[in-house]
């Protein structure tokens, strides 16, 4: 009888570590009020509570893992983005960096670039932020041409050498600098 219960406490301990080492120890805190988009190589938080909404897969670019948006009066004033394996020949997040940079565009003011170590997969954790400003070009149902834009990508490589780039854009003052922090904080890599 005591060896019995030896062995189920035994178990039982290696069964409570197993999920505490397994059920996201190393995953990032999205914020209260925030929604989460999953892909397979990583997952980030958005600012629900700030009207944004996770887009359909089938009204996505065919460029993107995961996209939320936020509308106002049938124009999109703000976009979380995940674009997964989208260069090839990129083996670390300085090379993902460069690749996701010149996808900001012409006309892009680039503010600060930083590493940053995201939560996840111990040899995904590596990153580069960009923060960016930019003016809208008032296409594609985005606000009036000349509004001023604010933008984060966050770059890098999964556990698996996918390269990553995950985007914020939104109309320059809507989002605090908290809340862009925030977002680069509520990333996990798997």
């Amino acid at each position: 009888m005591k060896m019995s219960r030896a062995i189920g406490a035994a178990a039982a301990a290696a069964i409570g570590l197993a999920l505490l080492t397994g059920c996201g120890a190393d995953a990032a805190a999205v914020p209260e009020g925030w929604g989460k988009l999953d892909t397979k190589s990583l997952s980030v938080g958005y600012p629900e509570n700030k009207g944004y909404k996770e887009q359909p897969a089938s009204d996505r670019a065919k460029a993107n893992a995961a996209v939320a948006l936020k509308e106002e009066g049938g124009l999109r004033t703000g976009m979380v983005s995940v674009q997964l394996d989208f260069a090839t020949g990129v083996d670390d997040a300085g090379e993902a960096a460069a690749a996701a940079g010149a996808g900001i565009g012409l006309g892009a003011t680039r503010k600060e670039t930083s590493d940053v170590r995201l939560a996840g997969a111990e040899s995904a954790r590596e990153a580069r932020r960009i923060d960016y400003e930019f003016t809208s070009s008032g296409k594609e149902q985005t606000p009036a041409p000349g509004t001023e834009m604010t933008g984060v990508v966050v770059a890098g490589v999964d556990s698996k050498d996918v390269p990553f780039a995950v985007r914020i854009n939104a109309v320059k003052g809507s989002l605090s600098r908290q809340d862009l922090d925030a977002f680069v904080e509520s990333i996990t890599v798997k």
